[in-house]
């Protein structure tokens, strides 16, 4: 009996789901070529008053340029959103404000069902309390946001040897953040962000499904990761070795389980210190490595690793993988969940468990995203906030969280729901995520070490056609961030709304309007801004 549509990849993944390009490849093979490709000019008058702690007005004009592309075709697909944006402020005690935002994705079928290239890339602003917390969607305060950057590249494979079905992936990947200001908790300490980092992993997998050899199906796997930060030298490295069997209960539903042998090690070096003994920061409030110090364990285990679970799959529309086991010298849950009733709607729930820095966190949601999305934008900011939505549902919220230096193991859910009512489309993400940092005893970070930092967001957004030449769309944020560590919790929501109409020929006339609200306890005063923008955009 063919069981589903594969066999159990590792103790991540599974054949089964096969990985987002492979998927698009071989759905690609019967549709046509669809491309599209909308380069745009914009001219804005904008008016930002601050309502909290202290009334003030700002007005600035705003001059954007951007793209957006999709190429969708027989053995290849990709989705680019990039927009440079110059803010021109008036006054003397105004700061004029360059911005480069965008996200992309694709993949290159090199050899049509075997051989796929993988890509991705990320330019996002954010805002970052004096804990270390991260909000998606900055305020109009230019000098408390930040940049992050990330991009990843590499291969994908799938073979058959016979009966047995070999597949496997590797992938390389840089992320930055740049830290305008050194960053302080409410104790004067400084908090040390991160940095940059380069990622690296690969897996290979061979096993066969259920009825082609043996009744259920049987596979082996190894893997591997690893994650260098500059923060300290730290190194995240988790490397593990599997076999996994398959065991169909009915034609849509089949028990798996696997146990294998993992090895994770987390290590770092220590900081420079001064004559005091005490740790020195740069200008940015990172701390200074000390490349000649031994390297000091934070993490070490090594041993049994096993999982058990469930396979669900009662149509093409509706996936569920669940499964929980032992890993990291703990229980772990992790599991995803797909259904898509319609063209135009798709709901889509993941847990995941995971260790690594906060760079390997941003290279995984990109290398989930689909190839085919639409990034949703807020209208006088520009910034896209972490949502970035596609039929196979919403991707990016929640993945900054906190922008501490150390490694963490990270656990949470998250969930996206799109939908089309007719000229109405809508899309939300909501999710939660826990981030336990690690750090070596004796190291300048050996106080965050057990720190809990913890991410509770929601992001959503509504766009309609009003008649024949007007569209009207909204937005919303709620973020909330809450630590253990005494620096204080931060809650940030916002909303927008902006109309359209075109004027004549491919000139448009816009107009939105913006609420933020910025709650630290870093600090002993709110901040709430307001913003309005009227402006002009030219689609070439």
């Amino acid at each position: 009996m063919r069981f589903l549509t594969g066999i159990l990849f590792t103790g991540i993944a599974s054949v089964a789901a096969a990985s987002p390009a492979l998927a698009q490849d071989e759905r690609g093979a019967s549709d046509e070529r669809r491309t599209t490709f909308q380069p745009y000019i914009e001219v804005s008058q904008i008016l930002t008053a601050q309502l909290e702690p202290v009334s003030d007005q700002l007005t600035f004009t705003q001059v954007a340029a951007g793209v957006d592309t999709s190429v969708q075709g027989r053995r290849s697909g990709a989705s680019v959103s990039v927009r440079y944006e110059r803010n021109i402020s008036y006054g003397d005690d105004q700061v004029d404000t360059d911005t480069v935002s965008g996200i992309a994705r694709g993949y290159l079928s090199v050899i049509p069902q075997s051989l796929t290239l993988q890509a991705g890339a990320l330019a996002s602003r954010t805002r970052v309390d004096g804990g270390g917390a991260v909000s998606a969607n900055p305020l109009a305060s230019e000098d408390a946001t930040n940049q992050v950057y990330s991009a990843y590249f590499g291969p994908e494979f799938r073979t058959r040897a016979g009966a047995v079905e070999v597949s496997g992936n590797a992938r390389v990947g840089y992320n930055r953040f740049e830290a305008n200001n050194a960053v302080f908790d409410v104790n004067g300490d400084q908090v040390d962000v991160f940095d940059d980092s380069v990622t690296y992993s690969g897996q290979i997998a061979a096993g066969t499904r259920p009825g082609d050899v043996l009744p259920v199906g049987v596979a082996v796997s190894a893997g591997g990761f690893q994650e260098d930060l500059s923060n300290l030298d730290q190194r995240v490295r988790d490397v593990y070795a599997r076999a996994d069997v398959t065991v169909p209960v009915t034609s849509s539903l089949a028990v798996v389980g696997g146990v294998g042998y993992e090895d994770v090690e987390v290590s770092s070096r220590d900081a420079l210190r001064d004559a005091n003994g005490d740790p020195i920061f740069d200008n940015n409030g990172r701390l200074v490595t000390d490349s000649s110090s031994p390297r000091l364990l934070a993490f070490d285990v090594d041993g049994l690793l096993w999982d058990v679970g469930v396979l669900w799959r009662p149509s093409s529309r509706t996936n569920l993988e669940a499964r929980v086991g032992r890993r990291y010298d703990s229980t772990t849950y992790y599991g995803t969940f797909s259904y898509q009733p319609t063209p135009g709607d798709s709901l889509a729930i993941a847990v995941y468990d995971g260790i690594s820095g906060f760079g390997g966190v941003i290279n995984n949601s990109l290398s989930r995203l689909s190839s085919d999305f639409q990034v949703q934008r807020n209208p006088l900011s520009g910034d896209f906030g972490g949502l970035v939505s596609s039929d196979e549902g919403v991707g990016l919220v929640g993945a900054l969280g906190s922008i501490r230096s150390s490694a963490f193991r990270g656990r949470g859910v998250n969930a996206s729901y799109t939908t089309q009512l007719g000229r109405m489309n809508a899309a939300i993400g909501v999710g939660y995520d826990r981030r336990t940092f690690i750090a070596a005893a004796g190291s300048a970070l050996e106080s965050v070490d057990g720190i809990r930092d913890e991410s509770y967001y929601v992001t959503g957004t509504l766009s309609t056609d009003v008649g024949r030449s007007g569209a009207l769309s909204t937005t919303a944020y709620a973020n909330w961030f809450t630590s253990n560590s005494g620096n204080g919790d931060l809650t940030a929501v916002g909303a927008s709304a902006a109309y359209s109409r075109n004027l004549a020929g491919r000139l448009s006339a816009r107009a939105a309007v913006s609420l933020d609200y910025f709650d630290s306890e870093f600090s002993d005063e709110d901040f709430a801004t307001a913003s309005a923008l009227l402006g002009l955009r030219y689609d070439f």
